[in-house]
């Protein structure tokens, strides 16, 4: 295998090095933040309003399959218990019924399941750049150079943890614009 010494990231990485090292001595410091999303995520009043606004949502749906579900059971049960008792024209229509009410059931389950999935991805994808712009004003005002996710970084320090900060830009976006702030879920779309 050829290597083209101008394209080896090794040598890239080397050249960075030597370069960073060049610089003046009196050079500040650049000044790294890092940010832990998921606690963003879970603990912003963004967050926390988008996930209640979907568990909202999507109850009514989630106690009708429990509904569903709790009907099969007894079916089932009453199938178990007078099976023996029954004539076999019974018994071959309340299999055929349970049957059929079980694909009923699990084709409803996976439709709930599909909608739950695309709504949260939907408003995860909403949040995350709400946070995002969050994030970037913050690093702006305190004047950080870089801010790294902490879903990335190996090792880090409390003190570089701007997590904390962040959430309380967060809440006071939230307490300025109303619960939820500009997080707000959207309104789903009418089925």
């Amino acid at each position: 295998m050829k290597c083209s010494i101008s394209s080896h990231p090794v040598v890239w990485l080397i050249a960075a090095c030597g370069l960073l090292a060049t610089l003046p001595a009196w050079a500040d410091p650049p000044k790294i933040g890092v940010v832990d999303p998921q606690r963003l995520f879970t603990e912003s009043p963004q967050g926390k309003s988008m996930l209640e606004a979907l568990r909202t949502e999507f109850a009514p749906r989630e106690r009708s399959l429990q509904a569903q579900q709790q009907a099969l059971k007894a079916k089932n049960d009453t199938l178990q218990k007078n099976g023996a008792t029954m004539s076999d024209d019974q018994r071959v229509r309340a299999e055929k019924e349970l049957r059929d009410g079980e694909r009923d059931f699990e084709r409803a389950r996976g439709e709930f399941q599909d909608d739950l999935t695309a709504r949260r991805n939907e408003e995860m994808s909403r949040l995350q750049r709400v946070l995002i712009e969050e994030v970037r004003n913050y690093a702006k005002a305190q004047n950080y150079d870089v801010v790294l996710s902490g879903e990335a970084v190996i090792y880090q320090t409390q003190a570089d943890d701007i997590t904390p900060a962040i959430l309380a830009a967060l809440q006071a976006r939230a307490t300025t614009h109303g619960a939820a702030g500009s997080a707000a879920p959207a309104k789903p779309k009418s089925q």
